[in-house]
């Protein structure tokens, strides 16, 4: 049962990763890829610790994986709140009256 649960999560974790794939060709937004990335490793991590679970030696392997997931992750995070400021918006303040 647990083999059947990790292959849908791996699988699902892919699927996350291609639709955050489709979302970085329409933006080219780095987070998007950043995220694409995060789920696609997230998914091979699944994958390599399924296969490799009972050789302990290479578990770490597995970890290392998925801690490199997760600091792509906070990575796309950090670059998109330091990215380059937006720009103000250029239209004119709505007036103090109209507002009620």
């Amino acid at each position: 049962m647990n083999d059947f649960i990790s292959g849908m999560t791996s699988a699902l974790c892919c699927v996350a990763g291609l639709f955050f794939l489709r979302f970085w060709r329409k933006t080219r937004d780095r987070f998007f890829a950043f995220f694409a990335t995060s789920f696609l490793l997230m998914a091979v991590h699944r994958m390599v610790s399924l296969y490799l679970r009972d050789d302990s030696e290479h578990l770490l392997t597995a970890y290392v994986i998925r801690l490199l997931t997760f600091v792509l992750i906070l990575v796309a995070i950090v670059d998109k709140n330091r990215g380059t400021p937006r720009k103000k918006d250029s239209s004119p303040p709505r007036p103090v009256d109209s507002v009620r």
